[in-house]
């Protein structure tokens, strides 16, 4: 299927989760996979969830560091995960809330869970959104029967991350660990992005679409214009933010969207799913067994870390 003239190249990356070697790997292929010259100015979403579950956080965001000054003319968009707020909430790195509340007002809705989540309640935890101290807190269970996994520290499987830094799991000793341009990297990562004019390949023919990304999706029932006003607003006043950490409240496109032609894109959710305009691209799911995913368009090709191309 032709693409046509003004179409340019976006690459949607799913949820990298500490894997060094996979993100090297899928750049390596999409690198090899896509023209020269399209990829040199193509328009890169990353997803979210860079941190946890695997054991290379901190050489994962080396990695995504380095690409603005290693491919000039790409764009780079960095779409925060849920992963990804928690880490920059227990490193205080979240803007305050927009209306003056503190932090710990967030904590009353979800105190039911604080014990058997075992928040951090360590030096600093006082002024932490919840999703900081869930994040570095020590669960009580040891098996996550609905993954059927062990935890790795936290609900949030947050001890590699910690190990990456040099510094045992839930140490407050993170906090001075990690280095300054990896905090601004978390401070500066974006909750939602939209672009216009976006070319995909359909069944029909090619279509210009508007694209919008965010990490687990846009809530159903709620009004979209005011979903995306706290979003790119950077509103932390909300203690569990459903549009990065929420399931099948997020898993459609919203009614209101559904009879336009808007691409809804995100990670997130542990599948590649790609139904219509909805694109959900987490093939991994921080699994160490399973491949991360990208999808091109406007070809709608799928390149995985896995692929074993021939010269």
């Amino acid at each position: 299927m032709s693409e046509p003239p003004e179409s340019r190249t976006i690459c949607l990356i799913g949820d990298i989760h500490g894997y060094i070697t996979k993100l090297q790997n899928l750049w390596s292929n999409l690198e090899a996979t896509i023209d020269p010259p399209h990829f040199k100015t193509a328009t890169i979403i990353f997803l979210g969830d860079y941190c946890d579950r695997g054991p290379q956080t901190r050489q994962v965001i080396d990695f995504l560091i380095s690409l603005p000054s290693r491919y000039p003319n790409q764009r780079h968009v960095f779409l925060a995960g849920n992963h990804d707020f928690a880490f920059a909430a227990f490193l205080r790195l979240l803007p305050p809330p927009l209306d003056g509340s503190e932090f710990s007002e967030g904590w009353k809705e979800f105190e039911d869970c604080e014990e058997r989540e075992g928040w951090f309640n360590e030096d600093g935890y006082e002024k932490m959104h919840l999703q900081g101290r869930r994040w570095s807190g020590s669960i009580k269970a040891k098996f996550n029967v609905a993954k059927g996994t062990e935890y790795q520290g936290s609900i949030y499987d947050a001890a590699p991350t910690f190990q990456s830094y040099g510094v045992p799991h839930g140490s407050p000793d993170l906090v001075k660990a990690v280095p300054d341009e990896h905090k601004k990297f978390l401070a500066d990562l974006v909750w939602v992005h939209e672009e216009d004019e976006v070319f995909m390949n359909t069944d029909d023919g090619v279509k210009c679409c508007k694209l919008i990304a965010v990490h687990a999706g846009l809530e159903k029932g709620v009004d979209v214009k005011e979903q995306m006003k706290y979003l790119k607003a950077r509103d932390t006043r909300i203690p569990k933010l459903q549009p990065l950490s929420g399931r099948k409240n997020v898993w459609d496109i919203p009614e209101e969207l559904s009879a336009t032609s808007t691409i809804i894109v995100s990670g997130h959710h542990g599948k590649l799913h790609i139904e219509g305009l909805r694109l959900i691209i987490d093939e991994g799911g921080g699994y160490h067994d399973k491949p991360v995913a990208a999808v091109v368009l406007p070809s709608m090709k799928t390149i995985r870390d896995t692929d074993v191309l021939t010269k």
